[in-house]
């Protein structure tokens, strides 16, 4: 059985890789932070033109596809330390596609992406997670990751 590598992402991945991402999070947004869909979808994409302007060649970005010899099985995007947080790199997604999906594949991504961030230095790696996503929260505790901070939201009924 061929082993789990990360490679550079290469602009057309990412290109590829955008709409469903785009797509996914502004899922997310509906429902968790109670915006239209429209608003929801205008908001991630915008979101993510910020954070990544030159896409795949924008600076301070780790973009890598993840592969099982030659199968692209899912991605991961890491954001380096900035001036804002100089201790720590960011997880903004990682995803294993649907197919692939149970086989330990986002575990791997993630311990190769530490070993990455090593060898560069970083000291810390943080991520959110939307708190129904059980799977990827016991995922992440396994992994040695600890709740640092938690935002609550409670649904006001606006007719009183």
């Amino acid at each position: 059985m061929a082993e789990l590598t990360l490679t550079p992402t290469t602009e057309q991945e990412l290109t590829r890789l955008l709409g469903p991402l785009q797509q996914g999070y502004a899922e997310d947004l509906a429902a968790h932070r109670g915006m239209t869909p429209d608003a929801a979808l205008e908001r991630a994409v915008t979101q993510i033109r910020e954070l990544l302007p030159a896409g795949a060649a924008t600076d301070g970005v780790l973009l890598r596809a993840a592969r099982v010899g030659e199968t692209e099985v899912g991605w991961i995007w890491v954001t380096l330390p900035t001036p804002a947080a100089p201790n720590q790199a960011w997880i903004h997604n990682i995803e294993v596609h649907e197919e692939h999906r149970g086989r330990g594949y986002a575990r791997r991504m993630i311990q190769l992406i530490e070993v990455e961030l090593a060898h560069l230095g970083v000291p810390e790696l943080g991520l959110n997670v939307f708190g129904t996503n059980t799977v990827a929260i016991g995922l992440y505790r396994s992994l040695g990751f600890e709740v640092t901070a938690q935002q609550m939201a409670k649904r006001i009924d606006p007719t009183g």
